[in-house]
């Protein structure tokens, strides 16, 4: 327990301040970005653009300036929404990253304070218990059985032991992780004059993670660039054939390509996933990892912790075992509890700020152990004066397989060894009980009345932490624990979260399986998992020791059935995600120590605590809870669906467009009729509908029932469910009705212009029509309310206002090769473009009335 009377003052913040403007941030100086100025011109470097811009430049030469012109800005107009899109990204990404950043508790003015590592410098005091990155290079000043993992730096995997009292076992370094103890520690160097520092180069040499999703829709990319080319060409050669005229053709051919061709598919996922990750940020889930976001969507299980995750966090002490007896301490006070006070209070790591007069704002520290020192001291002066009475001199702190901590505490030149932990691993360590202000030897038939007292205060989800002591044989080892004398036991509660029961009632409707994992007693968990109706009965509940006695194969059997884990172990956290993995779930997995670190990286989708996690939790986890909320959970896997459905849009409706526009002009040359759209007309297709309506389609608000679906498989396709025969069907109808237009315009004797230009107004709007129908797959447009999505709304009024430009103005008319069209010609256009959306819809409607 660091106390006020033992620290180190630390800095002022003008002090620090002052010394952050001559030594600089605590920061590794990375490899510049790529400039803003770069990103645009990358744009620009893609084969068909190349293609595109030769083949502008021959089309010049050849006397067509206006249609030169026109593709130049195009290509200039895309190149800047890919610009806007990619450098919005970078942002994002990076805000991101720098939430992310690592914090550590410093001593400022005083008093101890969590900042952002960058803001650290040399001279500051910083506290650093297990599971802490060390955030500087410096020296330990004091502390006991301090040991640091230093493989970051020396490629040894063995922890080192640092010793306060010789000079040459004091260092610290950055980046490297406590592995057990606590202490203080001075900061001598920062950011590029650490060890760290010179080694900064291997964190810019670390690759990015690609999304498994975008590295399959890049292979997708190019066969679909293969096959359109083919087609193209076969286009261009028909033409040719035909006696058109060649450079007309080939600028044909490399128009259709440009605009047939989804070269915007991959980067679209990115944004997508992005995006994605913003409004989980918004909802309190930083995603660290962006793979996670899709596998997000297929968890089938979720393991989580229960205190602070699916409980409020806030422990209280309601019952008290002393003395051969439960005290309900709402209805009765507590006495002669002197020696459990000592027990409970002095071997207690919390840290007290005695400047505030708020008990519960004057201790910071596991709520556990806050709530025992509240429950003797309501008033900070009186815990002053009590905890100043008497010093450390020894401990060996808490750990998750002994499940105690032990202190040695010099009081009035004595000393006394006190112990606190779970009461059954308590209890065998004694050999003698206090009653009554008397020692009496520790029977079996006493040790199985504590037992029964101790079982009655768990069924009622009280968390229970037995006291104990001794004033002999204080041997500076584990040794310490052995031949204790029993005090009693303490029983806190931590309520469940409100929201909490919503959340597992959203997992179970939508096919997830909810599981509690925790250290606590069977009887507190099965408690609290009842309340939340996570678990009914008994059978539904299994301890750290029943995993212990079976095999990885009969735990791989009797998981699926199981709810509450208690009593569990790190390393049981491990065997339990392993066993759920075998039986091929996607198992989210939440922790906030260190030694949790190992099963966070196991499961499909890691989850860290963003309040009480530990900084290699962090590092090991795809997600990090920013309130530490189960709830936050489902509200992340939610988020997980909606985006790989928005993905599942975009790629219907870009894939869909682009095989209407081949078609078209594909079954144009094989029926010998004249081409259908020009060159410029094509290019504008692609710029009016590809663009906005695909990236608005990507933050489309989640189908009203999306938590009413089984979680998808793991190893699903992107195009399973019938995404391929959506494509392929409503691709050709586009083609085919958009070529009907043309052909009825030349059956009423309309001129080539006037025909072409009813092509160009049916092919835009019978993509604006399909854009709404991607909206869902399984709903039709008639149940989808239009203004949930205001840009997509806004990205299709854009786009009809374009096309109407090109129609009505007389400047763009002659760019465009456009003629204004009739309100009996808009029948024409509206009746092919809409009638297979209107069928389609009215099919859906009935269908899932």
């Amino acid at each position: 327990m660091i106390q006020e009377k033992t620290i180190v003052p630390g800095l002022t913040t003008r002090e620090a301040e002052k010394r952050m403007k001559n030594f600089g941030l605590n920061e590794i100086q990375h490899k510049k970005k790529a400039s803003p100025i770069m990103i645009f011109l990358s744009q620009f470097n893609d084969f068909m653009v190349w293609v595109l811009l030769g083949a502008t430049i021959i089309s010049g030469i050849m006397g067509d300036t206006a249609d030169a012109i026109t593709i130049i800005i195009i290509v200039i107009v895309n190149a800047i929404l890919g610009f806007v899109q990619e450098f919005r990204t970078e942002k994002s990404l990076e805000a991101l990253k720098n939430l992310a950043a690592p914090t550590c508790k410093v001593f400022r003015d005083g008093g101890l304070k969590v900042i952002n590592s960058a803001y650290l410098t040399i001279g500051d005091v910083v506290v650093l218990e297990a599971g802490d990155r060390i955030p500087a290079d410096g020296e330990f000043l004091e502390g006991s059985s301090i040991m640091v993992d230093e493989s970051l730096l020396t490629g040894e995997s063995v922890g080192v032991s640092k010793d306060t009292n010789k000079k040459e076992k004091r260092s610290g370094y950055m980046g490297t992780t406590m592995l057990k103890g606590k202490g203080l520690f001075t900061v001598t160097s920062i950011g590029m004059d650490t060890e760290m520092g010179k080694i900064a180069n291997l964190l810019d040499n670390i690759k990015e993670e690609k999304s498994p999703l975008k590295e399959r829709l890049e292979s997708l990319g190019k066969i679909l660039v293969v096959l359109c080319l083919v087609i193209c060409a076969v286009v261009t050669i028909l033409g040719i054939i035909r006696g058109n005229d060649i450079t007309e053709m080939f600028l044909l051919g490399v128009s259709l390509a440009v605009a047939a061709i989804p070269e915007g598919l991959a980067a679209i996922v990115t944004v997508s996933l992005a995006l994605g990750v913003s409004r989980m940020l918004k909802r309190n889930a930083l995603v660290r990892k962006l793979p996670a976001v899709e596998t997000l969507g297929c968890t089938s299980v979720i393991c989580s912790d229960k205190t602070g995750t699916l409980t409020q966090n806030k422990m209280t002490v309601k019952e008290v075992y002393l003395n051969g007896k439960i005290c309900e301490l709402d209805k009765e006070k507590l006495t002669d509890y002197t020696m459990l006070m000592k027990s409970l209070v002095l071997c207690n790591d919390c840290n007290y700020d005695f400047n505030v007069k708020n008990i519960d704002k004057a201790l910071h520290g596991d709520p556990t152990e806050t709530a025992l020192v509240k429950l003797f001291f309501k008033d900070t002066n009186l815990l002053k004066a009590f905890v100043e009475k008497s010093e450390r001199v020894y401990d060996i702190p808490f750990d998750s397989t002994r499940k105690m901590m032990s202190v040695i505490m010099r009081e009035n030149g004595k000393e006394c060894c006190y112990v606190k932990g779970a009461p059954e691993r308590v209890i065998e360590k004694c050999s003698y009980i206090l009653e009554n202000n008397k020692i009496k030897p520790l029977t079996y038939q006493k040790k199985k009345q504590v037992a029964s007292f101790i079982e009655a205060m768990s069924s009622r989800a009280l968390r229970c932490i037995a006291g104990a002591y001794k004033d002999e044989n204080l041997t500076r080892s584990e040794k310490l624990e052995d031949g204790l004398i029993f005090i009693g036991v303490a029983g806190s509660i931590d309520p469940p979260r409100a929201e909490a029961r919503d959340a597992v009632l959203r997992c179970k409707l939508a096919g997830i399986k909810p599981v509690m994992i925790t250290g606590d007693h069977k009887n507190t968990a099965l408690a609290i998992a009842k309340s939340l109706n996570i678990c009914n009965n008994d059978d539904q509940v299994v301890t750290g020791e029943d995993i212990e006695s079976m095999t990885d194969d009969e735990l791989k059997k009797k998981v699926e059935k199981i709810r509450v884990f208690a009593r569990v172990s790190p390393d049981h956290k491990l065997r339990i995600v392993r066993a759920f993995k075998r039986n091929n779930n996607v198992v989210a997995m939440t922790g906030d120590g260190v030694n949790d670190a190992p099963a966070i990286k196991e499961a499909d989708i890691g989850i860290s605590m963003g309040i009480s996690g530990t900084d290699v939790t962090k590092e090991a986890s795809s997600m990090i809870l920013m309130d530490d909320n189960f709830a936050t959970i489902v509200s992340a896997v939610e988020e997980g669906r909606v985006i790989y459905d928005n993905i599942r849009k975009f790629i219907r409706y870009l894939l869909s467009c682009n095989l209407g526009e081949v078609l078209t002009m594909f079954l144009a040359s094989l029926l010998t009729l004249p081409n259908p759209l020009s060159p410029i007309q094509i290019l504008f297709v692609n710029l009016a509908t590809d663009g906005l309506p695909a990236i608005a389609l990507g933050v489309d608000p989640a189908d009203k029932d999306i938590m009413r679906q089984a979680p998808r498989d793991r190893k699903e396709g992107i195009f399973a469910r019938g995404l391929t025969e959506k494509i392929l069907v409503r691709g050709s109808l586009i083609g085919i009705c958009t070529l009907l237009s043309f052909m009825v315009g030349r059956y009423y004797g309309m001129n080539l212009e006037t025909c072409r230009t009813l092509t160009l107004a049916t092919l835009v709007m019978s993509q604006l029509f399909h854009v709404f129908e991607c909206r869902s797959e399984r709903h039709s447009i008639f149940e989808i309310k239009l203004f949930t999505n205001l840009y997509l709304v806004g990205a299709v009024s854009f786009s009809i206002i374009m096309l109407a430009a090109i129609l009505y103005i007389p400047f763009l008319q002659g760019i465009f090769h456009t003629v204004p069209l009739m309100i009996n010609q808009w029948m024409i256009v509206l009746f092919f473009s809409g009638i297979i959306a209107f069928i389609n819809s009215i099919y859906l409607f009935i269908k899932t009335k």
